[in-house]
């Protein structure tokens, strides 16, 4: 069972009213359930679970390892052996398909598990009062009866039957098809209404777009609407990465490249008057040459090993396409609360219009005194104090409760909320004292748009409004202001200064937060109309430590980092000072934007835009700026990571290349809009992310650049022994063997690696880069040349220097081919590093291939079955002498080669800094004017 429990109420719950509901339901909402009650419902609903996508099956996978065109290929070539009677051949090539197909599958199957288990890791959570206590639960344990807090930003875990309702709005395009926000209202509506018009439910899955409000669950599961509609649904294959497309498109022209040269050497063959079999043979061994079977299977492992590796880095990516783009990311947009600063925000100071109050003690402890110029203030007899922080008490959404002696109060809410709740504790005012003195009976919820709330609470003889609020927003609607006399009227003197007030504890780097208050006869009036202004609390959020070494690694990686915050420009630049985002010389508004003055940033003249997207700091920006300044740079050819927490950021994430949510203090509505989910929200961790996005995409371009130089140099050792009519240095199940053990266990290691230590010190690639350009493709050519001359010339040292007989000289060709192509690993270290301590020979993995190859080319040498299968022929100590020496001389001409180049660049850079050092010594005419 998975529904609410049996009640007529509960069949249509949009068409009862809220109280027959709560009846129903046995709950009472001030209250909530009691945890025997919450066990008891579980037993009987089960977990608020939706039936779980099925899992790609084994068969499934299995068959995928065959739908490559590659794989294609190599059958076409087996049945062409079988059908001229060459058992052995078709026989071996079979087994080297199902040997590559078991590979990929064990591959496979890993990063799909993989995947499985990482998005298993992004949990919804939902705020539900239980035992008149307000806390935070995994959405899956979510029960019929559970009271449920919801607000801007919140995904909807499950079935909800409204009953408080202020200003709220649901995105519920995932469940109607709706684009816009629909209104939610607490009243019933017919018993026939059809989805889309039940305004007083909340549906599982659907987005709180605005507002705040609570509910009742009524419906857990598969007994949801979303269940009842996800059980007809079959979950869709995952398309194809653009990273995976590209290797498939490669693999489809190696294809081509394949049945041109067989063609080619068959019709020169044909025309030299070689045997049809020998022509035949030759074609199979050039498509077995030039196929590289290891390259999808790399590919997988490579990407599933780096989601892995940025989940360890508390970075969940569950897009592979993300991992791709990451690591050419070329600017970082981020936000400054919990990202630059800790999010542990402290209120320090009360401005009131009596004068600076000091707030002491830090975090969540509740211990601290109330100082004025140095001198201890008791807010029992300050009433302006009191009412200051009594108004910050009410107007919240927050919990704060004790946990036990000695242990930190726990806290449910927004921290810039729960630090007034603790600066009230701190004057022995708690919400909950204070709500049975006022019971709340009516609450504003906070607007994005005019950056402000309210509550409204019953009081003998009317009713009082408890307001807070950005200050400049507040301070316009305000017409009077509270003394220590009293309340008298705010003129524009007094105005001009609460503003100056408000700019210099910004400047200090504090963020600032108004409170006001009415009274009323009537508990529906405009709230925030002739309100009486109460002071402005300052809060401290101190700068992550951490952030200056990020910063640091950026700007060494190429890739720049601005901050687009709401906040106001002063307290902006302060922190982008703290943490070594601004530079504290830049004077004036340098390097520093107030967004509110541009309506929009598109329509702005040149020099006024070139200020705006070259800025350090944007403040004061709102949702829409956002979205407009993420696609100007896109415009630009910038690849834009963008961090955002709330509601309002979702649009912005979702424009960005990489939309980076954050986890602790992030909403739900912005984590699924993210392709990337910090659960530190460090800025550090979007640097751990981009050198893994990197190291990826450098683990790519190593293994195919390894996978095709070692398929061209078997290409060309075959064709050019073809094309002049002599024998063939290397046989077509020699080849294979050689794919099967050289190939992809050296790949598979350079898929694993972990990248080199100077990847962040280089700029960011062009993010339409292709795996393999110009100058890889120029690699391949010179690597393909000199193994190839190596392997020839082991042949003709073997057969005319050692008077060897065709198959030992064949042997002594096949074991050179492969002890170069296992010494070319070492090639494939970055350009700049050095040659014996880099990212290929600090690769455990490296090692591990290398002695595997190792044992595999020496069992091919000396195993009785398989070097008779092979015809592999014992080369003798000579032999293996050259081996060796031919074997390592393609890997050690590049090496020197290197060498020399590091050489000529170093004296280049030498000879440019001495002349400009020179320059910079040499005597400079005076300036007369």
């Amino acid at each position: 069972m998975n529904g609410p429990p049996d009640g007529d109420a509960l069949v249509r719950p949009w068409a009862s009213a809220p109280e027959a509901i709560l009846a129903a339901l046995g709950v009472d909402p001030d209250r909530g359930l009691d945890p025997s009650e919450v066990a008891q419902r579980r037993r009987a609903c089960g977990p608020n679970q939706l039936a779980l996508p099925e899992r790609r099956s084994v068969w499934s996978l299995v068959v995928a390892q065959f739908e490559s065109v590659v794989v294609a290929l190599l059958a076409a070539a087996a049945l062409l052996s079988l059908a001229l009677g060459q058992t052995l051949e078709g026989a071996a090539i079979g087994v080297v398909l199902v040997t590559n197909a078991v590979i990929g599958f064990a591959t496979e199957r890993h990063a799909v598990r993989s995947m499985e288990a990482l998005r298993a890791l992004a949990r919804t959570e939902a705020t539900v009062r239980r035992d008149r206590r307000v806390v935070r639960i995994p959405a899956d344990e979510l029960v019929p009866g559970d009271v449920v807090l919801v607000e801007a930003g919140d995904v909807v875990g499950a079935d909800l039957r409204l009953f408080e309702a202020s200003k709220l709005q649901a995105n519920e395009a995932a469940l109607t098809g709706e684009s816009m926000p629909v209104e939610k209202r607490v009243e019933p509506v017919v018993a026939d209404a059809p989805l889309e018009e039940r305004a007083c439910c909340f549906y599982q899955g659907t987005a709180v777009a605005r507002g705040a409000g609570e509910g009742v669950v009524v419906a857990t599961g598969m007994a949801t609407e979303l269940g009842k509609i996800s059980a007809l649904v079959e979950t869709a294959r995952p398309e194809a990465t653009p990273l995976e497309k590209r290797i498939e498109r490669l693999g489809r022209r190696l294809v081509g490249v394949t049945l041109a040269l067989a063609v080619l050497v068959g019709a020169v063959g044909i025309a030299g008057g070689r045997e049809p079999w020998l022509v035949i043979e030759t074609a199979i061994a050039l498509a077995v040459a030039t196929v590289p079977e290891g390259l999808p299977i790399v590919a997988t492992l490579a990407l599933a090993r780096g989601l892995w590796r940025m989940a360890r880095r508390r970075a969940l990516v569950e897009e592979l396409a993300a991992v791709e783009t990451l690591g050419s990311t070329s600017l970082i947009l981020c936000d400054k609360t919990g990202t630059l600063t800790e999010n542990r925000m402290t209120a320090t100071a009360l401005v009131l219009a009596s004068g600076e109050v000091a707030i002491g003690g830090t975090g969540l402890a509740t211990r601290g005194g109330f100082t004025r110029a140095g001198r201890d203030v008791d807010p029992r007899g300050e009433p302006d104090l009191r009412e200051a922080l009594e108004i910050a008490v009410l107007c919240s959404g927050a919990s704060l409760h004790d946990a036990g002696p000695g242990a930190e109060p726990e806290a449910v809410g927004d921290p810039t909320e729960v630090a007034l709740l603790v600066a009230g504790a701190k004057a022995g005012l708690r919400r909950e004292d204070l709500l049975r003195e006022r019971p709340e009976v009516r609450e504003v919820a906070f607007d994005p748009e005019v950056r402000m709330m309210a509550t409204v609470h019953a009081e003998p003889g009317g009713y009082f409004y408890a307001l807070k609020g950005s200050p400049e927003a507040l301070l316009e609607l305000c017409s009077r202001v509270r003394g220590a006399s009293g309340v008298h009227a705010l003129d524009a003197g007094e105005r001009s200064r609460w503003i100056a007030h408000n700019r210099a504890l910004a400047a200090r780097g504090l963020r600032c937060l108004a409170v006001a208050s009415k009274r009323s006869a009537g508990a529906l009036d405009d709230p925030f109309r002739d309100a009486v202004w109460a002071g402005v609390f300052a809060l401290l959020d101190p700068p992550r430590a951490s952030v200056r070494a990020a910063l640091q690694s950026c700007r060494a990686a190429g890739i720049r980092v601005a901050m687009v915050t709401g906040d106001q420009a002063p307290t902006a630049r302060t922190v982008a000072e703290a943490v070594g985002l601004l530079d504290p010389a830049c004077a004036g508004d340098a390097g520093v934007v107030d967004a509110r003055a541009f309506e929009r940033f598109a329509s702005l003249p040149a020099g006024e835009l070139e200020r705006v997207l070259g800025a350090s700091v944007v403040a004061r920006a709102s949702p829409k700026q956002k979205l407009e300044l993420i696609a100007l740079f896109q415009g630009r050819g910038e690849i834009v990571a963008m961090t955002g927490d709330g509601v309002n950021d979702a649009p912005a994430l979702r424009q960005a290349d990489i939309g980076v949510a954050m986890g602790l203090r992030g909403t739900q509505v912005a984590r699924e809009a993210a392709a990337m989910v910090l659960q530190d929200d460090e800025l550090g961790t979007i640097v751990a992310a981009v050198e893994e996005g990197r190291a990826i995409f450098a683990n790519l371009r190593k293994f195919v650049l390894y996978l095709l130089s070692c398929n061209a140099s078997e290409i060309l050792v075959v064709g050019l022994a073809s094309l002049a009519s002599a024998p063939l240095p290397i046989l077509p199940l020699q080849i294979l063997f050689l794919n099967l053990v050289t190939d992809v266990f050296p790949a598979v290691a350079l898929g694993a690696g972990e990248g080199d230590a100077q990847l962040m010190q280089r700029p960011p690639r062009a993010a339409r880069e292709e795996i393999l350009g110009r100058r890889e493709w120029r690699a391949i050519a010179l690597h393909a040349v000199l193994i190839t001359a190596a392997v020839l010339g082991a042949m003709a040292l073997a057969s005319l220097g050692l008077g060897m007989d065709l198959d030992h000289a064949t042997s002594v060709s096949f074991l050179t081919l492969a002890s170069a192509q296992l010494w070319h690993v070492f090639n494939m270290r970055e350009a700049g590093t050095r040659v014996f301590r880099n990212e290929i020979t600090r690769n455990p993995w490296i090692w591990g291939a290398l002695a595997l190859c190792a044992a595999l080319l020496l069992s091919a040498a000396y195993a009785p079955g398989l070097r008779d299968v092979l015809d592999v022929h014992d080369p003798g100590l000579r032999g293996w002498a050259v081996v060796l020496g031919l074997g390592a001389l393609p890997t050690l001409a590049v090496q020197l080669a290197a060498a020399a180049a590091s050489r000529r660049q170093a004296r280049s850079v030498s000879g440019a800094y001495r002349a400009r050092a020179a320059v910079a010594q040499a005597p400079r005419p005076r300036d007369w004017s």
